[in-house]
């Protein structure tokens, strides 16, 4: 009986590793100018190159509504998603969906605003009414933007909306402000008598925009990991070198190339893994991170188990952020000094 025990406890093990070892594989996103790439790999056959190169499938995924993404991914429907550090910490890290952050895309340096209708600063905001993606970054941002000048969100109401539905609203009388991130916010400051008080540019750094993977499927999948990596800096490279490329980007976007540029030019595009790799390995980075960990407790986003900041523990190459006994997120430069060193 005692074998037996033991030959269905080495079968349960080898099952186990089979189900997280596979070759096909797929991840989801949604439109904003760090993720269009996905789109163009997907479109220009580049992930297919690089999925092929390591003998697996990738299938790429666009869901229309961001957040539901991030759900879906933490349901375990994707094995990456993209989205940003706050998001990866609030929603798949804090359902205890251990994650790792692939690739460290970019970050925010205007790409995300305060948008005001008839009034023109920040401090007309005071008793406004505030739509936005509730807990999103947007809230974040919400949130720096009104300790900045004194206020806090007790100053302010926050209306829940979704990003599908935020342009829209915007044009009613009742909506005189939101918070959102391009392409919408583009759409929505262009509109009369529309005035954007307050964005990313304020806060850089802060707001970075990721490809994140389930840590389990990676580690049992390392060729996941090098072909994203690999399909990614081929996609950076011809973004840099072709106009023709930054169109299909942003007419699958919903914009047209001045556009398109006019919303790279409000992101610190991390092109090359060398910028991607130091960007990640900074100082800075945990000390965002615990800023954004402190909000995120605040507005009871660690789930109910979190006493403090600290309860989800954070790994950065410079430290630790959090309860390093309960790690569910990781910023892992691993792929990306692969891709740097050219061994991928």
């Amino acid at each position: 009986m005692k074998h037996l025990k033991v030959i269905l406890l080495a079968l349960t093990l080898l099952s186990s590793t089979n189900v997280l070892a596979k070759d096909k594989f797929s991840i989801c996103w949604s439109i904003y100018v760090g993720w269009m790439p996905w789109d163009y790999g997907e479109s220009s056959g580049i992930v297919k190159k690089w999925a092929d190169k390591y003998d697996i499938e990738i299938d790429v995924v666009q869901i229309n509504d961001y957040i539901e993404s991030i759900n879906q991914y933490t349901a375990g429907q994707f094995d990456a998603c993209t989205m940003t550090n706050m998001d990866a910490l609030t929603i798949p890290s804090a359902s205890f969906v251990d994650s790792t952050a692939l690739v460290v895309g970019d970050f925010s340096n205007g790409n995300d605003g305060i948008v005001l209708k008839n009034k023109t600063s920040l401090k007309d905001i005071k008793g406004q009414q505030i739509n936005l993606v509730e807990l999103s970054v947007s809230h974040y941002l919400l949130a720096r933007g009104l300790e900045s000048i004194g206020l806090s969100e007790r100053d302010v109401t926050v209306v829940n909306t979704s990003d599908a539905d935020l342009v829209a609203a915007y044009t009613t009388p009742d909506v005189t402000s939101v918070v959102t991130w391009n392409p919408l916010l583009s759409e929505i400051t262009a509109m009369p008598k529309t005035t954007k008080v307050y964005d990313s540019s304020n806060i850089p750094g802060e707001i970075i925009d990721l490809l994140v993977v389930n840590t389990e499927t990676l580690k049992a999948n390392p060729k996941l990991g090098k072909a994203l990596v690999g399909a990614w800096y081929e996609i950076m490279g011809k973004m840099q070198d072709s106009d023709d490329v930054l169109t299909e980007m942003a007419v699958a976007s919903g914009t047209d190339l001045a556009g398109f540029k006019s919303q790279l030019a409000s992101t610190t595009m991390l092109y090359t893994p060398k910028a991607a790799v130091e960007f990640t390995n900074s100082a800075q980075l945990p000390t965002t991170m615990e800023y954004i960990a402190k909000f995120s407790f605040e507005h009871g986003l660690l789930g109910e188990g979190a006493a403090d900041s600290s309860f989800i523990g954070i790994e950065t190459p410079a430290g630790i952020v959090g309860d390093k006994k309960n790690i569910k997120l990781r910023f892992d430069p691993k792929y990306m000094k692969l891709a740097a060193e050219g061994k991928l």
